[in-house]
């Protein structure tokens, strides 16, 4: 039997539907199947989400929601404040975005979410994927949300042989086939469930799957064998020095420049990140003592490996011309370091 042939999208949601009404994961920002959820929660959620797991999102949401309960609340955090908050969340980016979209709501629309992708995809950070899922989950729109978890179900549903992700615009085709007129928010739900839990990366439970009878790829006997990935490029790897200024029991703590890689948080300060490790490249205090700390913080990027040493030196007073804050070293962790810095500093501290 063809493979494409075997998935009848017409008989897909309703079997997947039945399933999420009694298996729907029980999810902070989640509504229960058939309601429709806060604009404000499904977005803060998906954003997020992206390349985060739901166990490190979940207690942070609530962290998230407890602070800043609405848009309004967000729209007004102050800037330093939301990046402390986020860090270990990864990929500043989204949080910077996180309050120009919050700002962009209340100025632009009343500080009420578009129901509509395309309005959606006019605010800030805001791309296909999460304009969909919003219209999809809290507006009821008919929408095809694709994530990692929904590309993995589609491509064993029908067996997609075409490596991704240069397969990404059929499988969005394809989702968009099996996505229903009504109930599209339960049923992007449902996708995600569906691959998060059953439809694991590595030894599916297809037995318990409620499309198994429809699934090309558990018709061959393979599922695992999909999605099908082009090989992977090795991230480069690049080296710096990371620079601990103390005096009087606090730290030297610098802003890194609002535009770029951790854009606008707290950091210790750096030299040049380079091809070799650069050693004492453009310390901070060039006349300082320095010494170097044993160990090294290693961190992987989006593209590329980095991996810092630690200098140390007394400040007594001088920070070499930078700007910064003298951070008391016993509460660090309230500084809200990003995860690369928190692994430098524990180098520190060890």
């Amino acid at each position: 039997m063809d493979a494409k042939l075997r998935c009848d999208p017409a008989l897909i949601a309703p079997a997947l539907l039945d399933w999420y009404d009694v298996h729907a994961r029980d999810l902070p920002w989640r509504v229960r199947p058939g309601k429709s959820a806060d604009p404000y929660r499904v977005w803060l959620s998906e954003v997020m989400l992206q390349q985060t797991t739901v166990a490190t999102v979940r207690p942070r949401y609530a962290e998230f929601v407890a602070r800043w309960p609405d848009v309004a609340a967000l729209a007004a955090a102050d800037d330093a404040d939301l990046m402390a908050a986020w860090a270990g969340l990864g990929y500043y980016a989204r949080a910077r975005n996180l309050l120009a979209c919050a700002r962009a709501v209340m100025a632009d629309h009343g500080g009420r979410f578009p129901g509509d992708e395309a309005t959606l995809r006019t605010l800030p950070g805001v791309g296909d994927y999460t304009a969909a899922a919003i219209a999809a989950i809290a507006f009821d729109r008919r929408a095809v949300v694709v994530d990692g978890n929904v590309e993995r179900v589609v491509t064993r549903l029908f067996a997609l042989a075409e490596p991704l992700p240069g397969a990404r615009p059929m499988v969005r085709a394809l989702a968009d086939s099996i996505t229903p007129e009504h109930r599209a928010g339960d049923f992007a739900q449902a996708m995600m469930d569906l691959g998060a839990g059953l439809c694991s990366p590595r030894q599916p439970a297809c037995s318990l799957c409620p499309l198994n009878t429809m699934c090309a790829a558990h018709a061959q006997g393979s599922p695992d064998g999909y999605p099908v990935k082009a090989a992977k490029r090795a991230r480069p790897q690049r080296f710096g020095t990371a620079y601990w200024i103390e005096r009087d029991g606090a730290v030297l703590l610098v802003r890194r420049p609002p535009k770029g890689l951790l854009g606008g948080m707290r950091a210790l300060p750096t030299g040049p990140w380079a091809d070799t490790p650069p050693g004492l490249t453009d310390a901070p205090v060039p006349d300082a003592d320095w010494a170097m700390i044993d160990g090294t913080a290693s961190h992987a990027f989006t593209h590329f490996r980095l991996e810092l040493v630690l200098a140390v030196a007394r400040g007594d007073g001088q920070s070499g011309g930078l700007q910064g804050e003298w951070w008391p070293i016993a509460d660090l962790e309230s500084a809200g370091l990003p995860t690369v810095f928190a692994k430098v500093a524990r180098l520190r501290r060890a």
